[in-house]
Protein backbone atom coordinates (compact mmCIF):
# COMPACT_ATOMS: atom_id res chain seq x y z
CA UNK A 1 0.00 0.00 0.00
CA UNK A 2 1.14 3.43 -0.87
CA UNK A 3 1.70 5.97 2.27
CA UNK A 4 1.29 9.05 -0.28
CA UNK A 5 -1.91 9.62 1.37
CA UNK A 6 -1.65 8.57 4.93
CA UNK A 7 -1.25 10.94 8.00
CA UNK A 8 1.55 10.78 9.57
CA UNK A 9 1.09 10.60 13.39
CA UNK A 10 1.54 14.29 15.21
CA UNK A 11 1.20 13.36 19.20
CA UNK A 12 -2.48 14.18 19.24
CA UNK A 13 -4.45 11.80 21.40
CA UNK A 14 -1.70 9.98 22.40
CA UNK A 15 -0.76 8.56 19.21
CA UNK A 16 3.06 8.51 18.04
CA UNK A 17 5.01 11.39 16.64
CA UNK A 18 6.63 11.28 13.38
CA UNK A 19 10.15 11.57 13.92
CA UNK A 20 12.04 14.85 12.29
CA UNK A 21 14.21 13.84 9.01
CA UNK A 22 17.50 14.07 9.02
CA UNK A 23 19.32 14.92 5.84
CA UNK A 24 21.30 12.40 4.23
CA UNK A 25 24.07 14.98 3.32
CA UNK A 26 27.35 15.96 4.77
CA UNK A 27 26.28 18.20 8.12
CA UNK A 28 28.31 20.57 7.18
CA UNK A 29 28.17 23.99 9.47
CA UNK A 30 29.49 27.54 9.81
CA UNK A 31 30.95 28.70 13.26
CA UNK A 32 27.57 30.34 13.64
CA UNK A 33 25.81 26.81 12.83
CA UNK A 34 27.12 25.04 15.92
CA UNK A 35 26.73 27.78 17.58
CA UNK A 36 23.19 27.31 16.99
CA UNK A 37 22.21 24.13 16.83
CA UNK A 38 24.14 23.90 20.87
CA UNK A 39 21.48 26.76 21.38
CA UNK A 40 19.09 24.58 20.31
CA UNK A 41 19.81 21.51 22.19
CA UNK A 42 20.00 23.94 25.25
CA UNK A 43 16.66 25.18 24.55
CA UNK A 44 14.95 22.03 24.35
CA UNK A 45 16.46 20.09 27.29
CA UNK A 46 14.99 23.53 29.54
CA UNK A 47 11.60 22.85 27.59
CA UNK A 48 11.92 19.69 28.66
CA UNK A 49 12.98 19.79 32.06
CA UNK A 50 9.62 22.26 32.45
CA UNK A 51 7.52 19.67 30.65
CA UNK A 52 8.48 16.90 32.94
CA UNK A 53 7.84 19.26 36.05
CA UNK A 54 4.13 20.13 34.64
CA UNK A 55 3.58 16.53 33.40
CA UNK A 56 3.01 17.39 30.06
CA UNK A 57 3.01 14.08 28.22
CA UNK A 58 1.86 15.73 24.62
CA UNK A 59 5.12 18.52 25.27
CA UNK A 60 7.39 15.64 26.22
CA UNK A 61 6.88 13.19 23.46
CA UNK A 62 7.63 15.95 21.10
CA UNK A 63 10.43 17.70 22.63
CA UNK A 64 11.99 14.55 23.35
CA UNK A 65 11.42 13.84 19.13
CA UNK A 66 13.02 17.18 18.48
CA UNK A 67 15.70 17.03 21.21
CA UNK A 68 16.58 13.63 19.32
CA UNK A 69 16.58 15.18 15.79
CA UNK A 70 19.31 17.83 17.62
CA UNK A 71 21.21 15.86 19.57
CA UNK A 72 22.28 14.06 16.50
CA UNK A 73 22.85 17.09 14.51
CA UNK A 74 25.04 18.70 17.28
CA UNK A 75 27.20 15.27 17.08
CA UNK A 76 27.18 14.85 13.35
CA UNK A 77 28.20 19.00 12.62
CA UNK A 78 30.82 19.50 10.53
CA UNK A 79 32.13 22.95 11.14
CA UNK A 80 34.08 24.34 8.19
CA UNK A 81 36.37 26.94 8.48
CA UNK A 82 36.10 30.35 7.35
CA UNK A 83 35.86 30.33 3.22
CA UNK A 84 39.61 31.47 2.39
CA UNK A 85 39.56 34.96 0.61
CA UNK A 86 40.71 33.70 -2.74
CA UNK A 87 38.12 34.93 -5.19
CA UNK A 88 35.98 31.85 -5.52
CA UNK A 89 33.19 30.73 -4.07
CA UNK A 90 32.63 28.37 -1.21
CA UNK A 91 30.78 27.17 1.46
CA UNK A 92 30.56 30.54 3.89
CA UNK A 93 30.92 32.68 1.31
CA UNK A 94 28.70 35.70 0.56
CA UNK A 95 27.88 36.05 -2.93
CA UNK A 96 26.75 38.97 -4.64
CA UNK A 97 24.77 38.56 -7.41
CA UNK A 98 23.87 41.34 -10.25
CA UNK A 99 20.55 40.62 -12.21
CA UNK A 100 20.22 42.40 -15.91
CA UNK A 101 17.70 44.84 -14.40
CA UNK A 102 20.74 46.32 -12.17
CA UNK A 103 18.70 44.89 -9.03
CA UNK A 104 21.56 43.11 -6.74
CA UNK A 105 20.77 39.87 -4.34
CA UNK A 106 23.14 38.51 -1.94
CA UNK A 107 23.56 34.96 -0.25
CA UNK A 108 25.68 33.51 2.22
CA UNK A 109 26.23 29.41 1.45
CA UNK A 110 25.82 27.80 4.63
CA UNK A 111 24.85 24.42 5.98
CA UNK A 112 20.75 22.81 5.67
CA UNK A 113 19.92 23.87 9.31
CA UNK A 114 20.96 27.33 9.14
CA UNK A 115 19.16 28.22 5.80
CA UNK A 116 16.70 30.75 5.29
CA UNK A 117 16.46 32.40 2.02
CA UNK A 118 14.19 35.34 3.01
CA UNK A 119 17.74 36.24 5.23
CA UNK A 120 19.83 35.69 2.07
CA UNK A 121 21.20 32.43 3.86
CA UNK A 122 21.13 29.12 1.31
CA UNK A 123 21.81 25.89 1.85
CA UNK A 124 25.13 24.50 0.33
CA UNK A 125 22.95 22.01 -1.19
CA UNK A 126 20.39 23.97 -3.05
CA UNK A 127 20.87 24.37 -6.53
CA UNK A 128 21.85 27.98 -6.79
CA UNK A 129 24.48 27.38 -4.08
CA UNK A 130 25.89 24.19 -6.29
CA UNK A 131 25.74 26.70 -9.78
CA UNK A 132 27.47 29.15 -7.52
CA UNK A 133 30.27 27.30 -5.60
CA UNK A 134 33.71 27.24 -7.62
CA UNK A 135 32.69 30.34 -9.83
CA UNK A 136 34.56 33.74 -9.69
CA UNK A 137 33.35 37.18 -9.85
CA UNK A 138 32.32 38.14 -13.21
CA UNK A 139 30.95 34.57 -13.84
CA UNK A 140 27.63 34.12 -14.89
CA UNK A 141 24.76 32.09 -12.56
CA UNK A 142 21.58 31.14 -14.24
CA UNK A 143 18.87 32.14 -11.39
CA UNK A 144 15.25 31.24 -12.26
CA UNK A 145 14.37 34.59 -13.77
CA UNK A 146 17.67 34.55 -16.14
CA UNK A 147 21.39 35.06 -15.72
CA UNK A 148 22.88 37.21 -12.99
CA UNK A 149 26.87 37.98 -13.05
CA UNK A 150 28.61 37.46 -9.81
CA UNK A 151 29.97 40.99 -8.50
CA UNK A 152 31.24 40.06 -5.11
CA UNK A 153 32.23 37.52 -3.01
CA UNK A 154 33.27 37.68 0.22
Amino acid sequence: MSRAFVKEGDGAEGEPLAELQVSLHRNLVTAEGVVQIEAQVERLRGELSAARSADDRPAIQRIQRDLRYWTERQRTAERVPQAAADGKARFGSTVTLERPDGSRVSYRIVGEDEADPAQGRISYVSPLARRMIGCSTGDEVELPDGAAAIVAIR
